[in-house]
């Protein structure tokens, strides 16, 4: 993937900003060349006990590429860590691939320390927090020498993306293998699809859609936090409602459709104008729209129409698409997977038209597949690091959310340089600690206000 052709690229971005410096600067030399012989075992710690981490865990343990087990687990969470460690004592605890005993399993804002500190450099951290906490928890896994599978989006806001991108320039000095969990770069059929759009069987793309539009999902509608509940607490068990944590329902749920749309353009997009609504709120406080739909446009003019939705009862779909000169590619169908990527020629999905499909059904799984090519990295001490894309897509993400919620055109440039952090100061958090955002008397909490606030998501 190329950054934007304007001549921008993401180092242009950087321009060494001082917190980055500083967090860099922070960072102690460890040897480099982070990799596992094949017969020596390969010790994972799980910070992030949901449901995503739990399965992340799962998908790694169940790689057959020499030893691999689980040593210790982190959460905020005791009642999330219990549930984890459970679901995947059902299915690894025989195999010995589960080795957490209770001194192993560490509850509290610095449980991500004591679960890497079990660790040797070499092994593999799994990183599954809300992003939020990812720049902090990656900076001391790249301290431990530690390589990485971290979950996607890996950042929400500007500072936060240059931040990592910093941090990452120091992993890659180190030779530290780091996987993102954009798992539909690893699946086989998409990899052909791109193949074959850019061998030109589609001709030149000419418009991009993509299309998640569902009833309410995950966390992303959520009411007012009860009595008696800490704020901080409340808000991360219910991550998807809040932009600080999250980057909200467009930075969690449509960041696969944008990247993988990128992906077969081949070219991240400079500049995006979005809409979006609040409609049925009910007694709902979170901070997302219920619909958003955004224009990407590319350096070359070309079109992205990306459309999500939360509201029940309205049309259901889940798939991405991209038309050419020549055709249509399905990118995906109905869900990340499978995919069901084929090309038409013509624009019209028919059956006459068809002009290929990859084979079905499709037999690898490509949430496991990224666990593969990540495990034989380590194991061949080969080059493997996918932070910048994920940044990349991440910020890309987050400007379109930022265009629906400002009602503004932003630029890549401008969301790149935005100096609203969502939550600063977060690695100083403890389990006692106010929230980074808080309700008002009345229980709720700033939302975006689309050209009142021109310039930041929320006041």
């Amino acid at each position: 993937m190329t950054s934007p052709s304007s001549g921008a690229s993401r180092r242009d971005f950087l321009k060494t900003s001082a917190t980055a410096a500083a967090v860099t600067a922070t960072l102690s030399n460890v040897a480099s060349g982070m990799y596992v012989s094949q017969d020596d075992t390969i010790s994972i710690a799980l910070v992030g006990c949901g449901g995503r981490g739990t399965g992340a865990a799962g998908n790694a343990l169940s790689v057959d590429n020499g030893p691999i087990k689980i040593v210790a687990m982190a959460d905020v969470f005791q009642k999330n860590l219990d549930a984890s460690h459970g679901n995947l004592s059902k299915e690894h605890g025989e195999s010995g691939k589960l080795d957490v005993p209770p001194e192993r399993r560490f509850i509290g804002f610095d449980a991500y320390k004591q679960a890497m500190d079990v660790l040797k450099p070499g092994d593999v951290v799994i990183l599954t927090t809300p992003p939020a906490f990812r720049w902090v928890h990656y900076t001391y896994a790249i301290e431990k020498g530690l390589n990485v599978f971290m979950e996607k989006p890996v950042t929400v806001d500007g500072p936060t993306t240059k931040r990592m991108l910093a941090l990452n320039d120091k992993a890659i000095e180190k030779n530290l293998k780091v996987a993102v969990g954009l798992m539909c770069r690893h699946c086989e059929a998409r990899r052909e699809l791109f193949d074959r759009i850019q061998n030109g069987e589609i001709g030149d793309i000419t418009m991009m859609r993509a299309y998640r539009m569902a009833g309410p999902t995950g966390t992303a509608a959520t009411g007012p936090k009860p009595e008696g509940v800490s704020e901080l607490l409340y808000q991360i068990s219910r991550f998807h409602g809040f932009l600080w944590l999250s980057g909200g329902a467009v930075s969690d749920f449509l960041i696969h459709n944008i990247d993988e749309s990128c992906w077969m353009k081949n070219a991240w997009p400079v500049s995006c104008k979005a809409n979006g609504g609040r409609h049925y709120r009910g007694d709902n406080v979170d901070q997302n729209f219920d619909n958003y739909s955004m224009e990407y446009t590319f350096d070359d003019g070309t079109k992205l129409f990306v459309n999500g939705r939360t509201i029940p009862g309205c049309h259901q779909e889940f798939a991405s698409y991209a038309h050419g000169t020549k055709g249509l590619g399905v990118i995906s169908s109905a869900s990340h997977w499978p995919s069901r990527a084929r090309i038409y020629k013509g624009h019209n999905e028919d059956a006459k038209n068809l002009a290929w499909e990859f084979p079905q059904p499709e037999k690898n799984n490509p949430y496991v597949d990224e666990w593969k090519h990540l495990i034989a990295a380590i194991r061949n001490n080969e080059k493997y690091n996918e932070v910048e894309r994920g940044c990349m897509a991440s910020v890309v993400t987050s400007m379109g959310r930022m265009a629906a919620h400002t009602g503004q055109e932003i630029t890549l440039e401008q969301m790149m340089n935005c100096e609203h952090e969502f939550a600063p100061d977060i690695d100083k958090l403890t389990l006692e600690s106010e929230s980074p955002l808080m309700a008002d008397a009345e229980g709720k909490y700033p939302i975006p206000l689309p050209g009142l606030e021109k310039t930041r998501e929320y006041a």
